[in-house]
């Protein structure tokens, strides 16, 4: 039996009603809304088919001295960020915690974290990513980034992205309710 609390249950699916986005509903929306040239901010009405916008000014999103296009590979190269397995370790040693610390919070084996320290290269899964996040406590917006160093983004289109994000809104860390919490809507869990 969960010992997942029916109100968090509840308040976690009226959170997943607000935001989770049905693929086949995404597939309906108009091409202007999903490619246009100038950045708009579109609210879409399904059942009037329509779309109230404002046009924002067009920014020029990559520019760093010059224009990408006239940037050569190697200076593109140049730039490149830290591997997830860096910023891991950057973070863990900027908030003083301990690499068992870590790996026990997030529900990851000592081995699996020993691959992550010995490879800087190491690709994680996006559940690994997750628990990470979670056991380092990070914010919504570094969450976004530091799982973004593996590849991964947060969507609204997944039901798993959208309980973490809740639990992260909140700062709640606890990865053993947010797996309770997970397990009682069918998705996978982290760690």
């Amino acid at each position: 039996m969960s010992s997942v609390s029916a109100a968090l249950l509840d308040d976690v699916k009226k959170y997943l009603d607000e935001y989770y986005i049905d693929e086949e509903l995404s597939d309906e929306l108009p091409a202007y809304l999903l490619d246009t040239p100038k950045a708009k901010l579109c609210e879409f009405d399904i059942y009037e088919e329509e779309a109230k916008c404002i046009e924002a000014p067009a920014t020029e999103k990559y520019t760093i001295g010059k224009n990408v296009k006239d940037r050569s590979l190697s200076d593109l190269l140049d730039e490149v960020d830290d591997t997830f397995s860096e910023a891991l370790f950057r973070i863990i040693d900027a908030k003083g915690m301990k690499d068992s610390q870590v790996y026990k919070r997030a529900n990851i084996d000592r081995r699996h974290f020993s691959k992550i320290r010995n490879n800087p290269d190491y690709q994680p899964s996006k559940n690994t990513a997750l628990a990470l996040a979670v056991a380092l406590e990070l914010n919504l917006d570094e969450t976004k980034d530091f799982i973004g160093r593996a590849g991964y983004a947060l969507s609204h289109s997944s039901k798993t992205d959208i309980i973490i994000e809740y639990f992260i809104t909140r700062e709640e860390y606890d990865i053993f309710t947010i797996n309770e919490t997970l397990f009682a809507f069918d998705q996978p869990c982290l760690g």
